[in-house]
């Protein structure tokens, strides 16, 4: 549906001056900060396009991706990366994961998705957050899922662990034999470059279950 399609109180300028921002969806939020389409693109569907490319990028949205979407120009893509670089400082500060549970509630755009997503967090030597990051889409296999992605930006980071956390749209919690061989790979590439694997998480809609404690048991 098309902003002008909707009644007005609903809309998303007024819908936050009357309810609040916490009332509008992301892609709304998004809509306020986009403004208006182009022929071809009405606002809704760039705004869709850019969650979209949150889902995949986190805050790591760089000009070039934002500008490829069409409808976003030059001052559109500058106002976005100067904000996802705002949230992605005050995300990043002082979150402490101690259980898979706060690990999760990072992630919480996963339980939807209709693919298998592969998120991975960057943690300092205090359980600190120091990144969060979409490394895969698709069904995990070793081939797709290789040490040297998962850990190349963690390296960078300079982290002491990550957390691994990946959806799946079955609704099923059982690890396939694929996530235990995923699992595995990446708990031995981390004891050799001295990151540790702290966990593995596989999440549903519903549910969440910790292949590492489940190991561990």
């Amino acid at each position: 549906m098309k902003v002008l399609e909707i009644s007005k109180d609903e809309r998303p300028r007024e819908k936050l001056a009357t309810k609040g921002a916490p009332a509008l969806s992301d892609i709304e939020l998004i809509q306020i900060i986009v403004g208006s389409g182009v022929q071809g693109s009405d606002v809704v569907a760039i705004s869709k396009q850019i969650k979209n490319q949150l889902d995949i990028n986190g805050y790591e949205l760089s000009l070039e991706q934002l500008k490829s979407i069409k409808g976003v120009n030059s001052a559109t893509a500058t106002k976005l990366v100067a904000l996802f670089e705002l949230a992605s400082r005050k995300f990043h500060k002082d979150i402490t994961i101690d259980s898979a549970a706060a690990a999760i509630a990072l992630v919480p755009e996963l339980r939807d998705l209709k693919q298998e997503h592969l998120v991975v967090l960057s943690l300092d030597g205090a359980n600190r957050v120091l990144a969060k990051r979409t490394v895969s889409i698709g069904t995990l296999t070793s081939s797709l899922v290789h040490p040297r992605e998962v850990f190349a930006d963690p390296i960078t980071d300079r982290a002491a662990s990550i957390i691994v956390i990946h959806n799946h749209p079955s609704g099923s919690l059982r690890p396939s034999a694929a996530d235990i061989e995923v699992t595995m790979r990446l708990k031995e590439t981390g004891d050799i470059v001295g990151i540790r694997l702290t966990d593995h998480i596989i999440i549903t809609q519903t549910a969440h279950t910790s292949m590492i404690e489940g190991q561990n048991e």
